[in-house]
């Protein structure tokens, strides 16, 4: 059946593809991805249960359709929570500027009620293991593997910085056996305050900083992100997000990404564009 094809296909991790410096799904995945948001939205939910872990009390939900069974992750923060202002639809719409840039990071994620509540359903995407699994247990990322997850890590401070994601924690980045590099949990981004417009979160004037007080950069990004982040317009952003972004938030989106492009002139200008863009 066609869609037991997909969900094989989008689930498998064969290594037959190294997956490029820019996207870490590999290629069959993102082709299948209309499908798995189509298979989100329609299949029958089977089952729930809570995962256990997040403030936001995420929920694991087992879907099926044309006797195919799959998983993902329903949430529906909203508002003030822990100090925090919290949305699900910025799930939605973190995905949607996944799709928009080509960054191919953030699993298929769709808009569907569970129990009479509207909130994002995320497709489960198994992974070996999470940066706080590493971390807690000191295992270091293999050498082989070490140029891989440092580009992804400053792409990840990049596109946290142009959508304002406070909240990305070591366990909410995720690693496939291969090493590839899969981003969940963004309720708490695409901020609009003036803190969140002025400054970046991210790189060589970022408000966060390390533990030696400088600041957590990125050293190297893909020129095809750049390249997107200059064609970014408040059209393209709008009919990519479509209602699940405010103007005003599309607005400071686009503050940053002036923000982030100027940060990556300057890397340039002193480091010389070999050494900055790939």
């Amino acid at each position: 059946m066609k869609h037991k094809a997909v969900a094989i296909l989008y689930l498998s991790l064969a290594l037959l593809y190294e997956p490029s410096a820019f996207g870490q799904f590999l290629p069959q995945e993102v082709a299948a991805r209309d499908e798995i948001e189509r298979f989100l939205i329609t299949a029958e939910i089977l089952r729930t249960e809570p995962i256990g872990e997040g403030v936001t009390k995420p929920t694991k939900v087992t879907l099926r359709k044309d006797g195919v069974e799959g998983k993902a992750v329903w949430k529906n923060p909203s508002g003030l929570q822990f100090g925090f202002w919290e949305g699900w639809q910025y799930e939605i719409a973190a995905y949607r500027m996944d799709k928009l840039i080509g960054l191919n990071m953030i699993p298929p994620t769709v808009e569907r009620a569970l129990n009479g509540k509207k909130g994002s359903l995320q497709y489960w995407v198994e992974t070996e293991c999470s940066l706080l699994d590493l971390q807690e247990k000191g295992t270091p990322i293999p050498e082989s593997a070490r140029e891989k997850t440092d580009r992804m890590k400053y792409l990840t401070r990049a596109f946290d910085s142009l959508i304002s994601n406070e909240d990305r924690t070591q366990q909410n980045i995720r690693y496939t056996e291969d090493w590839r590099t899969i981003l969940i949990d963004h309720s708490r981004s695409f901020r609009s305050g003036r803190e969140f417009t002025e400054k970046l979160l991210f790189g060589p004037r970022g408000v966060r900083k390390n533990a030696d007080g400088g600041p957590f950069l990125y050293r190297r990004l893909p020129r095809a992100f750049v390249d997107s982040l200059k064609a970014m317009t408040f059209k393209s952003v709008k009919w990519a997000v479509g209602t699940y972004l405010t103007d005003l938030e599309i607005r400071s989106l686009l503050a940053r990404r002036d923000l982030l492009l100027e940060d990556v002139a300057e890397m340039i200008k002193a480091q010389g564009e070999g050494q900055v863009l790939y």
